[in-house]
């Protein structure tokens, strides 16, 4: 196969062995694989790939058809259109996957939507709902709203009957997040005024978190998701407390494939449908070939974009 590599922080188009399913496995020939931060941070040698993923070939999330399957697999067959989250090796033409953090793709759903889909909403998801316990009516705010998981986020708080507001620098993508349901999208500044905040999906990072914590409503939780500008702050201790608030934080991508499958299964219970229904989708910024990797990487490093950069299989 022909696979998205990483060598001494340059890529490369290169040939690689074909993988094999584990028992519990899905053999996939990719047709899309989402563009993330991790990735670039990878390349950069800042985020190096867990044990049991290709080390060279970056790439969270995928979408494909199933081409052959472990002998313990039994949600998936052959000719099966799958998307799922990976540790890594998602930007190839073949990967393999665990039954249990693979999804199916809702009819309707195009190869380039399902391939920026599972970091984008399991992440959102995880954030709000299992994190911060998001309730009816709660007023949320998500910071850098404009990316992937931003854009998958306001969507989610929607749909719960959340208020979300929308916090993104680019004055381009506040209209684009009003019609994904933000009930206000406006520069850092102006959103954090909408506040006090039950709510907080933190997707930037240093810059943006002290100011988010002077706007939270008592009993505040806050999931920290983003560090794009940085990951320390000073931190008032009593603020925090008097608000009786709660900050949190994680990642994906080291979590256990059980873990991992539990987000996956939660996100396929409550957001498929809302897919297939047409009530979320995944706003893509640009669709780059995989041979064209650099350019991809190129845009999503220079800033700006709204939604999602997915490459496509050549």
């Amino acid at each position: 196969m022909r696979a998205v590599t990483i060598s001494d922080g340059e890529l490369a188009w290169a040939t690689r062995p074909d993988p094999v399913p584990g028992d519990t496995e899905l053999l996939v020939a990719v047709r899309a694989a989402g563009l993330n931060a991790a990735d670039l941070l990878q390349r950069r040698g800042r985020y190096p790939a867990p044990p049991g993923v290709p080390a060279d070939i970056p790439g969270l999330e995928l979408a494909g058809e199933v081409v052959a399957t472990g002998a313990r697999v039994s949600r998936f067959a052959p000719g099966d259109a799958v998307m799922a989250l990976v540790g890594g090796g998602a930007q190839a033409e073949l990967a393999v996957v665990d039954e249990r953090v693979a999804m199916p793709v809702p009819d309707g759903m195009g190869w380039a939507e399902a391939g920026g889909f599972p970091e984008a909403f399991c992440t959102a998801h995880d954030a709000l709902f299992r994190q911060c316990g998001l309730q009816l009516g709660e007023r949320v705010l998500v910071t850098g709203a404009a990316g992937g998981v931003g854009t998958a986020a306001v969507q989610l708080a929607a749909a719960a009957g959340a208020r979300p507001v929308a916090s993104a620098r680019n004055p381009a993508a506040h209209g684009i997040l009003l019609e994904l349901g933000a009930a206000s999208a406006a520069e850092p500044g102006d959103a954090l005024g909408e506040g006090p905040f039950d709510v907080v999906v933190e997707l930037v990072g240093a810059s943006s978190l002290p100011g988010v914590l002077g706007a939270l409503a008592t009993g505040a939780r806050v999931a920290v998701v983003g560090v794009g500008t940085g990951a320390r702050i000073e931190l008032d201790l009593l603020a925090l407390m008097a608000r009786r608030a709660a900050v949190s934080g994680a990642t994906l991508r080291a979590r256990s494939v059980d873990e991992k499958g539990a987000v996956v299964a939660a996100v396929t219970r409550s957001v498929l449908p809302l897919a297939a229904a047409g009530r979320v989708r995944v706003p893509l910024a640009a669709t780059v070939g995989m041979d064209a990797a650099p350019d991809a990487y190129e845009q999503f490093a220079a800033g700006g974009k709204i939604g999602k950069i997915v490459l496509v299989g050549p």
